[in-house]
């Protein structure tokens, strides 16, 4: 089944050309990670509220972070920093062979854990923790999506990241200013940067009262 044919062209409107990507929004009900009050608004091209005082990002976000990914050669193997409703891991579920996604937030981390079984997300790794942690026993990973803002890349995130071309998509700037959506990517021990996007996230927070290695 496919959803949304209007914004799908909007999205193509805006600059998403990764057939894939494209693809991958048409195919995931976004209406299934949001409260029943808001599902008619579910092909929206705008950012939502979930619990916890959270958003579930913007389709265009979503779709530019994604596409974003596809500068490594052949990107397998992605880290999610985020969880939260679960929209973004399950477009990345859907396009990547192996996802692991972090969320500090346990009754997001329980909701989006139980919503993407459901639809039969079998290769998506879940993990209850302090995203700035990243999951370095599954590491590295060709890439690493972040869906927070934080002022600079946490030092454990960008260890965790394949020194082969690995990218990691992520806001960088304070939260209630714009933050600048940026592309690192590591060439051994050389990292280049480059800004694609002006955008507005919730913060990355540290949490490290939070087990790393609680599930």
């Amino acid at each position: 089944m496919s959803y949304g044919s209007s914004l799908i062209q909007e999205l193509k409107d805006n600059g998403i050309t990764h057939q894939g990507v494209l693809d991958a929004i048409k195919k995931v009900p976004r209406e299934a990670f949001i409260s029943s009050d808001l599902q008619y608004r579910a092909y929206d091209n705008t950012a939502l509220p979930i619990d916890s005082k959270q958003t579930i990002s913007q389709p265009y976000v979503v779709a530019l972070m994604t596409q974003s990914l596809f500068e490594h050669p052949h990107p397998q193997k992605i880290l999610e920093i985020g969880t939260g409703s679960g929209y973004q891991a399950a477009i990345l579920a859907t396009l990547f062979k192996e996802v692991w996604t972090i969320e500090r937030i346990e009754l997001l981390h329980l909701k989006a854990k139980k919503v993407l079984t459901e639809l039969k997300f079998n290769n998506v790794h879940f993990k209850l923790g302090d995203g700035t942690l990243g999951w370095p026993e599954a590491a590295p990973f060709d890439g690493i999506i972040v869906t927070a803002a934080i002022t600079a890349p946490p030092s454990a995130l960008m260890e965790q990241l394949s020194p082969n071309g690995g990218i990691m998509v992520i806001p960088l700037g304070a939260y209630h200013q714009v933050q600048k959506l940026t592309i690192l990517e590591r060439n051994q021990n050389v990292m280049t940067q480059k800004v694609v996007e002006l955008v507005s996230f919730v913060p990355l927070i540290a949490d490290h009262k939070i087990s790393p290695n609680a599930k």
